[in-house]
């Protein structure tokens, strides 16, 4: 933070005390403090602070953000930091009614075939790692955010239940897990002897989401293709809309129907727009 901050330093030092004590993950206490520090800067700027946090600020930082061409992925994270602190200042009617310009998305979403996805995994195996080789069915079969896969505990994989739990933003989704993701957890945690995170360094440490990106990059492939494409795959599977979005941890239904592709050629609407009407035309 910049130096003249250092009076706001405290209460957000209390927030990050009160996100422990919410048993929130490092991760999360992490972004959150991250990011509200970085709205302290831009309110100093402004010649406010933090400690006098009002719902105009509030909406003033989100236009701000929009203005910077932010991603939504952004916003949404920003907005989660701001809510949560709002929460903690007991004063969560302060992020009511603020608006967010839906942002345009491209029309293409970059996703892996089926023949590419076996290829994918076909060259994770012959590296012979058995955590990489998890981690990328994890990605590929469940379409967690890299950033929630760095979160997971084993306490978050049922075996018995075969499924997976995400807790984001005090939100709990359950991924069920495919065969083959359970079998390659299982083959990664026979060689794990950690108590608490699922995905780990040589030195023991917590993988981070640098280490996961460097690792998908040397395969030609990012987080956000992999993501796409386990959408993709269960809406061209016709699994109903709701659910889709609902494992993907989409806020907006609107996001999961980015994944749904015009179906019916020409000729196949005339016949079906004849169909429809057949009855009035006859009669």
């Amino acid at each position: 933070m910049k130096k003249n901050s250092n009076e706001a330093i405290p209460l957000i030092l209390d927030f990050c005390h009160w996100l422990k004590e919410q048993k929130k993950s490092p991760n999360t206490i992490s972004t959150y403090k991250r990011e509200v520090e970085k709205y302290q800067e831009w309110l100093q700027e402004k010649n406010c602070d933090i400690t006098h946090l009002t719902k105009s600020n509030i909406q003033d930082y989100i236009f701000f953000l929009e203005q910077q061409q932010k991603s939504l992925a952004t916003i949404d994270k920003t907005m989660g930091a701001i809510r949560t602190f709002a929460k903690f200042l007991e004063k969560p009617e302060l992020i009511f009614g603020i608006k967010i310009k839906p942002v345009e998305k491209k029309e293409d979403i970059e996703t892996l075939s089926a023949h590419e996805c076996t290829l994918l995994l076909n060259e994770v195996k012959k590296g012979g790692n058995l955590r990489n080789i998890a981690i990328m069915y994890v990605l590929l079969h469940t379409g967690i955010r890299v950033s929630e896969l760095c979160s997971l505990n084993w306490s978050n994989v049922d075996f018995i239940k075969n499924e997976l739990i995400i807790k984001r933003n005090d939100e709990k989704r359950f991924i069920p897990l495919s065969t083959d993701t359970r079998v390659h957890l299982h083959n990664y945690l026979r060689t794990q002897t950690s108590e608490e995170a699922l995905f780990i360094t040589k030195s023991g440490g917590r993988l981070t989401e640098r280490t996961v990106q460097y690792m998908l990059k040397k395969y030609d492939v990012n987080p956000n293709k992999l993501r796409h494409t386990f959408c993709q795959r269960l809406v061209d599977s016709n699994v109903d809309l709701e659910i889709v979005s609902r494992f993907a941890g989409h806020k907006d239904i609107n996001v999961t129907k980015r994944y749904v592709k015009p179906q019916l050629n020409k000729h196949k609407l005339e016949e079906v727009i004849n169909n429809a009407f057949i009855n009035e035309t006859l009669g």
